[in-house]
């Protein structure tokens, strides 16, 4: 059970990634957040359940250029 007031999100949230950091390894690439999903640097995260995000980085579209 979270200890933060508010609480933080659950690991089955959409927004399950605002829980509060507990433990960080920058070094090794990942954190671990207090709803118990561990987040790494390439946006990958590994759920509680065993379950899987894959990474989700937000996409760079090239800017338009104009004629």
């Amino acid at each position: 059970m979270c200890p933060h007031q508010p609480p933080c999100p659950s690991h089955d949230a959409p927004n399950r990634d605002a829980a509060r950091t507990v433990a960080r390894h920058p070094e090794q690439g990942w954190s671990l957040l207090c709803n118990g999903v561990v987040v790494f640097e390439d946006t990958g995260e590994l759920l509680p359940d065993g379950g899987v995000i894959a990474p989700h980085r937000p996409v760079v579209r090239p800017a338009a250029t104009s004629a």
